[in-house]
């Protein structure tokens, strides 16, 4: 997977502190870009690594400072409240909704304020397809149904300043991220190594997934590639029902699980959120696979694998 380019890029990133972030943010030095962090708090100046630089937004305040985007060539937009940090009170999926659209909007009227505006690749979900049983799902299915499907449709639309004034813009709708220190897998590891961490509900819900390492890499593909504009499937080409998730990270453990938690306990534990990790999405990456390119983590195996093995190091 080669770059389109043989110049370093300016690369602002926000949300560059939490889980996908940081990651992208480390691959891009490691290859020799230099990141702009857009940070909340007062910048820091001593103390980054080398190639970091910080620069001030206030997304709740839809104020980012006026040079905060010089030199950008790209700016990666990932802050957001996060889906699985708490329960679903009515408060908190507001907070979901109001950080995305909030951040989103003051961005992109960022890069449409710019002489020349950067390249766009800017978050959003798998859950914009809503829970679908089977139906395979690309980038050119419709809207479905939910909170989080309403949620990822404004987010979305909350991008037009930037293409109406010209900007290329990615909408990088992500799967279910593999990754042992935060997401889905942060909770269910703990529980696996004990035996404890079988199906969810029925386990037929077909979860797209991706490995942080295969996600960090998908970005950057994105980012080399302003041709590649409109919604975009973060996910490997393999979705599997959850039962084949979690029996194949057991295996790999050697703990297997296969005691399912009741829909209803899940229900009774996280609220309205259970509904949607009960939900099926088998989404495939038509763009990214027409596109060329091509997995390190393509099947499950490869994945849970990659993923014990991080674990090991972290433990180690």
């Amino acid at each position: 997977m080669s770059s389109s380019s043989d110049s370093p890029r300016l690369v602002a990133v926000t949300g560059s502190s939490g889980m996908i972030g940081s990651a992208l943010s480390a691959r891009l030095r490691e290859r020799g870009d230099r990141v702009v962090h857009l940070v909340r708090r007062e910048p820091s100046v001593d103390g980054l690594p080398d190639g970091v630089e910080e620069r001030q937004w206030s997304p709740s305040e839809r104020h980012i400072d006026p040079h905060a985007l010089d030199g950008v060539d790209v700016v990666v937009h990932l802050a957001g409240a996060g889906i699985g940090d708490h329960r679903w009170t009515a408060s908190y999926k507001e907070e979901i909704r109001r950080s995305r659209i909030e951040g989103t909007e003051t961005i992109c009227a960022a890069v449409a304020e710019m002489p020349q505006p950067a390249r766009l690749v800017s978050g959003s979900a798998i859950g914009y397809y809503g829970s679908r049983g089977d139906d395979v799902l690309t980038e050119e299915s419709g809207l479905g149904e939910g909170f989080l499907a309403e949620v990822c449709r404004d987010w979305e639309a909350a991008t037009w300043r930037a293409r109406q004034a010209g900007a290329s813009v990615a909408l990088a709708r992500t799967g279910i991220v593999l990754w042992p220190g935060g997401g889905a897998m942060a909770r269910m590891l703990p529980l696996a190594k004990f035996g404890l961490a079988g199906p969810l509900g029925s386990g037929k819900q077909y979860w797209a997934w991706i490995t942080l390492h295969d996600l960090v890499r998908a970005l950057i593909f994105l980012i080399d590639r302003p041709g590649i504009t409109g919604p975009v499937n973060l996910a490997a080409p393999t979705p599997q029902p959850q039962a084949d998730v979690v029996k194949a990270l057991g295996e790999q453990l050697k703990r297997p699980a296969v005691i399912p938690a009741p829909t209803i306990a899940l229900r009774v534990a996280l609220g309205e959120m259970a509904g949607d990790i009960l939900g099926s999405q088998r989404a495939l990456p038509i763009v990214l696979t027409e596109a060329g390119f091509s997995w390190d983590h393509e099947d499950l195996d490869a994945a849970m694998a990659w993923l014990a093995a991080v674990e090991d190091q972290s433990q180690a």
